[in-house]
C-alpha cells in the first residue's frame, strides 16, 4: 500500500498496517524534518523494522536534490540478516511502482570471518586468526614479495579485485552477507573489501554498533560517511553498556606475559632489520619527525584498526623524541609491562583515577602521559615497518597500548581497578587491571555531533526520559507507543507467594531459603501440566540456575516436571546451547513440549525468539540485578550520581527492569501470537519496581494479578488459555480496528483532520 505523511509518500510492501506503526512513522518524520535525534519505544512484534525502513527510504525518494543515507546498527548477524530480508520486499515493492528510479545500492557489511571466501583462511576458528589470514595474503609487501617470487601464496579473489580496480563495483540491489559471497564467487573478487569500498557509495548500510560505536573500528570504516545521514540503533535498550564496552580495557597476567614475548619478537625483528635493510628503520624515524604516520596512503590490505581514542580527542602533532626509534620505543613499552606487572602483585582491591595513574606511572617507569597517548599509533607505525602480518598473535602488546593510550586520553569519566581475585571465588589467586569507562556519552558523543539524526529505539526504553540522561543529549522527539490489540493476548502476572503463603524472592537472604525453592519448583510443576508447548524460565545468574535446578533434582520435582515435558538447559558454551535450542523447538514442533531453563543477560535473553507454540508462557524467577558487589559497577553508580544526579537505586532498578522486559518479551512477537508472563518474585509487586516496566505491558497488567500465589496463578492460566483458543476477527472488529487497509488509513487520517478543524 502507499499513503501519505505530510509531504512524503510512503511505500509500504504490506496490504495492512497497524496503527502504532502508522503514529510511529509521523514521529519519525518529525525528527528528520527537524534535523535532530529521537527516542521511540515500540512494543516488540509490531513491525519495528519495515516502519523504520519504509519512512526513511520513502522520504530519501521523495527528496532527491538532498540524498539521505541510512546507517542501520543491529546487535547480532542474524537481526542484520532479517534487517535486509525485510528491506529487499520494500525495494522490490518500490521498483515495481516506481520504475528504476526507485533502485537503491544497501550493502550488510560485517567482519571477515561472515564475508571471506577463500577456503584456506575462512577455516580458521576465532574472528583474529581469521583477520590473520587475510593479512598474510594481502598485506602489501607480502603481494610485492609474490611478484618476485611465484611461489609466495597470495589472496586469488584480493587480486582480482585489486586487478579490477575502479571496474569493481557492486550494482544496485539489496545484498545481504550471503549474496555478497555468492557474488565475489561468481565475479572471483574478494566480498569483503568489496563490500567496504562499497559502503561510502551505498544509500543503506547495516552494520553492527561496533562500526559507529567503537573508534578502533570507526576509524576505519565510518569516517567517510556523510552528516547527512540518518543513523537507527535497533534494539537499543543496552546501548549505554554498548559504549562502556568500546573504551574499556582490562589486563590480565596472560596478557602481559604474551605482551612480553610479543616485545621480545620486535626486538628480534629490530635487529634483522638492522643489519639487512636499516634505511627502512630510518624512513619511519623521518616520517615520525615530520609527523604521525599518515593514515590516508595506506593500501586497503594494510589497514589495521585505528586509534581507540575518540576522533577529537587524537593529538595532531608529532611523535614525542623518546619514542621515535624503534629500539627505544619497545624499551618503553617493556618498562610499562614491567609497571604493570608490578601493579597486578597487590592482596587488596585497589582503585584509582586516571591522572594519579599516569603520576603513579611518571614516578616509577619514567613514562610521562604524552608518550602514553602516543603508545597505540606508535605501534601501529612499528608493525607495518616491520612487515608484521601475525596480528592475532600481537593482540596482547595491542591491548596493552590501547590501555596506555586511553590513560594518557582521558582524564574523567574512567576508573583503573586492580582486583587480586574475583569476590565470587576468593581463593584463587587471578589479578586482573581494569580500565573502566563510567560515561556512555563519550562513545555516543562524535555519533550525535557528527549525524542530523539518530534514532534509538528498542522494545524496551522504559522509563524513557533515564536514556537523555545516560547519554547526554536532547532529543527532539521521545515517545512510547502502545500495542494496539483486537483480543487480550498478553497475560502478565505476578506472583508473590506460593501455594504455602510463604512469599517468593531471589533477594539475598532468601534465595537459598529451601521454602522458596520449593514453591518455585512447585509452581513450575503445576504450570507444565497447565500449558500446552513451550515454557521458557529465566533465572536471575547461572549460579542461581545451577543451585535451584540442582535441589530440584534432590528433591525429586524435576522428575515430576519431566514426566510431562522435556527439560533444557542454557550453559556458557554457545555450541551447547545453540544444540539445545534446536532440540527444544523439535519437542515443541512434535507437540511434546519443552521448558527451555535460561540466564537474563544471557545470550538466548537478548537475540532469540520464543514465538507461536515455542514460547507460550515465560517465568521470570527474580529481578535480575547486576551484581552489586561488582567494583566496577560501584564506580559507575558513584560516577552517575555525582555527574548526572542518578541515584544508585534509581539505576540499577531500572537495569534490572529493562532485562525482566526483554527476557518476558520474548514471546510475543506477533499480534497473532499469544503467551503468559510471570513475574515470580514479591519485589515485583511494589508500585516503585513495577513502574519501570514498558507501557505495552503494564497496560495488560490488571491490578487483580498482582500479588497471586500458584494456585491462582493457575486457574489464571487455565482461564487465559481457554479464551485464546477462541475464534477471533483478525482485522479488530467493533469500535477500533487494528489492521487497518488503505481506505481505513485515510478515513482515519481524515478524521484526525476534521478534528483539528472543529
Amino acid at each position: 500500500m502507499k499513503f501519505q505523511i505530510e509531504d512524503v509518500t510512503v511505500y509500504f510492501p504490506y496490504d495492512n498496517i497497524y496503527p502504532e506503526q502508522y503514529s510511529y512513522m509521523v514521529e519519525l518524520k518529525r525528527a528528520l524534518d527537524a534535523k535532530g535525534h529521537c527516542l521511540l519505544e515500540m512494543p516488540t512484534g509490531t513491525g519495528k523494522t519495515i516502519a523504520l525502513l519504509s519512512l526513511i527510504t520513502s522520504y530519501a525518494l521523495s527528496k532527491p536534490q538532498s540524498p539521505l543515507k541510512l546507517l542501520y546498527c543491529t546487535r547480532t548477524v542474524h537481526e542484520m540478516e532479517k534487517t535486509l530480508a525485510e528491506l529487499k520486499k520494500l525495494h522490490d515493492y518500490q521498483v515495481q511502482h516506481l520504475g528504476p528510479a526507485a533502485r537503491i545500492l544497501a550493502v550488510g557489511l560485517s567482519s571477515r570471518k561472515n564475508l571471506c571466501v577463500n577456503p584456506r583462511v575462512v577455516s580458521a576458528e576465532n574472528r583474529d586468526s581469521v583477520d590473520a589470514g587475510c593479512r598474510k595474503l594481502t598485506a602489501s609487501w607480502v603481494r610485492a614479495l609474490a611478484e618476485k617470487n611465484p611461489n609466495v601464496p597470495t589472496c586469488e579473489f584480493f587480486e582480482e579485485y585489486e586487478r579490477a580496480g575502479s571496474g569493481a563495483v557492486l550494482p544496485p540491489g539489496v545484498y545481504t552477507l550471503q549474496d555478497l559471497r555468492a557474488f565475489g564467487k561468481l565475479k572471483g573478487w574478494c566480498p569483503y573489501f568489496l563490500a567496504r569500498h562499497m559502503v561510502q557509495f551505498a544509500n543503506v548500510v547495516v552494520y553492527s554498533y561496533q562500526y559507529l560505536l567503537d573508534p578502533k573500528v570507526a576509524g576505519i570504516i565510518s569516517k567517510e560517511m556523510q552528516r547527512e545521514s540518518v543513523v537507527v540503533f535497533d534494539e537499543a535498550h543496552n546501548i549505554d553498556n554498548v559504549c562502556i564496552e568500546a573504551l574499556s580495557v582490562s589486563v590480565r597476567r596472560q596478557t602481559l606475559e604474551g605482551a612480553t614475548r610479543n616485545l621480545s619478537k620486535m626486538e628480534q625483528e629490530i635487529q634483522r632489520f638492522k643489519a639487512t635493510d636499516e634505511s627502512r628503520l630510518r624512513a619511519e624515524y623521518n616520517r615520525l619527525v615530520e609527523g604521525l604516520a599518515q593514515r590516508g596512503d595506506l593500501q586497503v590490505g594494510d589497514t589495521w584498526l585505528a586509534n581507540p581514542a575518540l576522533p577529537d580527542d587524537i593529538l595532531k602533532e608529532a611523535v614525542p623524541g623518546n619514542i621515535r626509534r624503534a629500539d627505544f620505543f619497545v624499551r618503553v613499552l617493556r618498562r610499562l609491562v614491567q609497571y604493570l606487572k608490578g601493579r597486578l602483585e597487590t592482596d587488596s582491591v585497589e582503585k584509582e583515577g586516571p591522572v594519579t595513574f599516569v603520576a603513579s606511572i611518571n614516578n616509577h617507569a619514567g613514562i610521562d602521559q604524552k608518550t602514553l597517548k602516543f603508545c597505540y599509533d606508535r605501534l601501529h607505525s612499528l608493525l607495518l615497518t616491520l612487515e608484521i602480518t601475525d596480528t592475532d598473535e600481537f593482540l596482547p602488546i595491542q591491548t596493552i597500548c590501547d590501555f596506555a593510550t586511553l590513560v594518557g586520553t582521558y582524564a574523567r569519566g574512567f576508573s583503573i581497578i586492580i582486583e587480586p581475585f574475583d569476590d565470587r571465588m576468593p581463593d584463587v589467586r587471578d589479578p586482573v587491571l581494569q580500565l573502566s569507562c563510567h560515561d556512555a556519552s563519550l562513545a555516543i558523543k562524535p555519533v550525535f555531533d557528527r549525524f542530523q539524526t539518530v534514532v534509538i529505539t528498542s522494545g524496551t526504553l522504559s522509563p524513557i526520559d533515564l536514556y537523555p540522561r545516560l547519554l547526554n543529549f536532547n532529543p527532539v522527539v521521545s515517545r512510547s507507543f502502545t500495542m494496539s490489540l483486537t483480543r487480550d493476548c498478553i497475560c502478565p502476572m505476578v506472583l508473590t507467594r506460593g501455594s504455602d503463603q510463604l512469599p517468593v524472592s531471589t533477594k539475598f537472604d532468601m534465595r537459598s531459603d529451601l521454602g522458596v525453592v520449593r514453591n518455585y519448583g512447585r509452581l513450575l510443576l503445576e504450570m507444565v501440566s497447565v500449558v500446552p508447548d513451550g515454557i521458557v524460565c529465566f533465572f536471575v545468574s547461572y549460579s542461581y540456575m545451577d543451585e535451584i535446578v540442582n535441589s530440584w533434582n534432590e528433591t525429586g520435582i524435576l522428575k515430576e516436571i519431566m514426566q510431562h515435558k522435556l527439560v533444557f538447559i542454557e550453559t556458557q558454551d554457545v555450541v551447547e546451547t545453540t544444540l539445545a535450542l534446536d532440540n527444544y523447538r523439535k519437542a515443541c514442533d512434535c507437540g511434546r513440549g519443552a521448558v527451555f531453563f535460561s540466564v537474563a543477560r544471557g545470550k538466548v535473553a537478548e537475540g532469540i525468539d520464543f514465538d507461536r507454540h515455542y514460547g507460550r508462557l515465560v517465568i521470570m524467577f527474580g529481578v535480575p540485578f547486576q551484581y552489586t558487589l561488582s567494583k566496577i559497577l560501584l564506580a559507575r553508580l558513584e560516577y552517575l550520581r555525582d555527574t548526572f544526579q542518578i541515584k544508585e537505586g534509581d539505576f540499577l532498578t531500572f537495569d534490572a527492569l529493562r532485562q525482566a522486559a526483554q527476557c518476558v518479551g520474548r514471546v510475543i512477537r506477533s499480534k497473532a501470537d499469544y503467551g503468559m508472563m510471570i513475574f515470580a518474585d514479591k519485589r515485583y509487586s511494589r508500585h516503585d519496581k513495577r513502574s519501570k516496566l514498558p507501557g505495552w505491558i503494564l497496560s495488560h497488567l490488571r491490578d487483580a494479578h498482582l500479588n497471586l500465589s500458584t494456585d491462582m496463578a493457575v486457574y489464571i492460566a487455565r482461564e487465559f488459555l481457554r479464551r485464546m483458543a477462541q475464534p477471533y476477527d483478525k482485522a479488530g472488529g467493533g469500535g477500533k480496528k487494528t489492521l487497518l487497509s488503505q481506505e481505513d488509513l485515510q478515513k482515519m487520517v481524515e478524521g484526525h483532520m476534521n478534528e483539528m478543524l472543529y
